[in-house]
């Protein structure tokens, strides 16, 4: 087996991560735009969970597999990110969780109802593991993120379009936006997390929060 890094690519196979508690599965899709996606399993319940229906639901239902599916969580609004939602749904039953600011836009683009509504400190729970949400504003109203806070480890941070390796999320021109989104990454997630803290974007390669933490100050005065 591949020992896991986190740089994957579209067509390439999938990694995996096991934890004590949880395994995360982390795949490519869509070669132009090359979004990850991220199956969790408690290891415990067997109890699955996807972050991301991007694209491609053929690869993401074969990773699913028979142990079906009990939720996907949308990380935000953008059509690159749940292009596979209705048919991963229908196949699985799988209910769509999104942040609430972001759900009406998401159930208007995919028809996929969205159940849950989720807020800044709610948990969301897949077999015996809880997941805490961060709300970051800025790439879009309701982008969210997701920490696992291992008890047998460091974190782990799923993070969407929020935060990458180099800086944070696309705010399109808008300052305002930006401001909003430097400031709640700052406060809710460097501010909350440790530097060991592992986090996977919705698109390229993984790190931590320790490797970005000095470029705060960079990425604030760049403006983007």
């Amino acid at each position: 087996m591949t020992a896991y890094t986190g740089a994957v690519t579209p067509g390439a196979p999938a990694q995996t991560r096991t934890l004590d508690a949880l395994s995360i599965t982390k795949v490519a899709v869509d070669e132009k735009m090359s979004n990850n996606c991220y199956l969790l399993r408690c290891t415990t319940t067997g109890e699955q969970l996807l972050v991301d229906a991007a694209a491609e639901p053929e690869v993401l239902l074969e990773l699913i597999g028979a142990r079906g599916l009990a939720a996907v969580v949308t990380t935000h609004q953008h059509w690159d990110h749940h292009r596979a939602l209705a048919q991963v749904v229908e196949a699985t039953g799988a209910e769509a969780f999104a942040g609430a600011p972001d759900a009406d836009a998401i159930t208007e683009q995919t028809g996929v109802e969205v159940a849950r509504r989720l807020e800044h400190g709610a948990l969301v729970r897949v077999g015996d593991v809880e997941l805490e949400v961060i709300a970051v504003a800025g790439h879009t109203p309701g982008s969210i993120c997701l920490v696992h806070r291992d008890p047998e480890g460091h974190p782990h941070l799923f993070t969407g379009d929020s935060l990458f390796p180099g800086g944070v999320g696309n705010t399109f021109g808008d300052a305002d936006a930006f401001a909003t989104l430097i400031d709640q990454v700052e406060e809710r997630i460097f501010g909350t997390l440790p530097d060991d803290t592992w986090f996977y974007p919705g698109h390229g390669d993984d790190s931590t929060l320790g490797a970005e933490r000095p470029h705060l100050a960079e990425w604030r005065e760049r403006g983007w």
